[in-house]
């Protein structure tokens, strides 16, 4: 009789401690989903309203003259010494 008792305290327990950790798996499982679904929304709102604004170019046109005007003196001025002696010689 006794040892019937015993299996179903140590039945009962065991299942307590798998509900336990049944419940804690699922409410677990449900913040993780509702946490990722609020960032997500966040980021898709940030995208939105991103795209919406008009666009402003990074470099006007004048500033890619300017900037196209810079590069080709640096080039020239780093690779000048080496044209005029390719040149030199007859290249």
């Amino acid at each position: 009789m006794y040892v019937f008792i015993y299996l179903f305290v140590c039945v009962f327990m065991f299942n307590e401690c798998v509900q336990e950790r049944l419940l804690g798996a699922a409410l677990g499982s449900i913040l993780t989903g509702v946490v990722i679904f609020e960032q997500r929304k966040s980021i898709y709102e940030s995208i939105s309203q991103t795209q919406s604004q008009p666009h402003e170019p990074i470099f006007g046109r004048r500033s890619r003259h300017e900037l196209a005007r810079i590069w080709n003196k640096a080039v020239d001025k780093t690779l000048g010494p080496l044209i005029q002696s390719l040149s030199s010689r007859g290249w």
